[in-house]
């Protein structure tokens, strides 16, 4: 054998045994889709900031995988085909497990689960019974799991769709509906505990919508490793505190779905 053949046989374990360190710091690059338009889980302030429930979740989550994250603001109607797409390779973004997105995506363990509330003028309605909410107009989040719901439960109701569950309640304010379907959080926090949300109050009783199945970080089918190092990450910041710290910043309840 040649000499620098031989001194590059010699040389080849070294060399590999240099690089593999550097391999191993090299961090993990990952783009996460967010949406801004949900407030307490996620909002852009006027210089363009994020913050949110949600983008203190993805971050977190990052930070415990070891992952450079970039986070890329999407509308909702968006999400999933841009998540296809791979624009991003994964959404927090308070989406709600589902047997009908599960054939689309696939979602990490829960990472939150609060029920559904309806909302109306206080002494408006009595319940929310189908029956008592016959021939009204209910206010809903555009493709939404309770755009859907309501369209099996209220087939008597007028389904009046807005594009972002904060107009749901602008909407309802303005005068635009009888009545709105929307997270119990989101009611309480961006309509009720404000100015404009004076007046108005839960009617009835919570509502869990899809049996409970809480809201869940999505990804593209068949990415094992990932999903495996999501779900791992999330059970960590339970586990060491860092989750109990970020719910208490938005919320003075439990939403954790534990």
């Amino acid at each position: 054998m040649p000499l620098r053949h031989r001194l590059a046989a010699a040389l080849a374990p070294l060399l590999f045994a240099l690089a593999a360190p550097l391999a191993a710091q090299t961090p993990l690059k990952l783009r996460v889709g967010v949406e801004g338009n949900y407030p307490p889980f996620s909002q852009i302030a006027p210089d363009g900031k994020l913050s949110g429930f949600d983008i203190d979740i993805a971050n977190a989550v990052c930070a415990q995988m070891k992952a450079e994250c970039t986070l890329v603001q999407q509308e909702w109607d968006g999400m999933i085909p841009a998540l296809t797409a791979k624009r991003f390779d994964f959404i927090v973004a308070s989406m709600t497990i589902t047997e009908e997105r599960k054939k689309a995506v696939d979602f990490s363990d829960p990472y939150y689960d609060v029920p559904s509330r309806f909302v109306a003028k206080a002494g408006a309605f009595k319940d929310h019974s189908p029956e008592t909410l016959k021939g009204k107009t209910i206010l809903v989040l555009r493709n939404s799991p309770r755009d859907k719901y309501l369209v099996e439960k209220y087939p008597n109701s007028t389904i009046q769709r807005v594009n972002k569950e904060p107009e749901v309640y602008l909407e309802l304010a303005a005068g635009r509906g009888d009545i709105a379907f929307g997270s119990s959080v989101v009611s309480a926090e961006a309509f009720l505990k404000k100015p404009e949300g004076k007046g108005y109050a839960q009617v009835g009783p919570a509502i869990r919508i899809g049996g409970g199945s809480g809201v869940g970080i999505a990804l593209r089918k068949n990415e094992p490793e990932l999903l495996a190092r999501i779900n791992a990450a999330l059970k960590a910041i339970k586990a060491d505190g860092t989750y109990k710290k970020l719910m208490a910043k938005y919320f003075d309840f439990d939403i954790s779905g534990d």
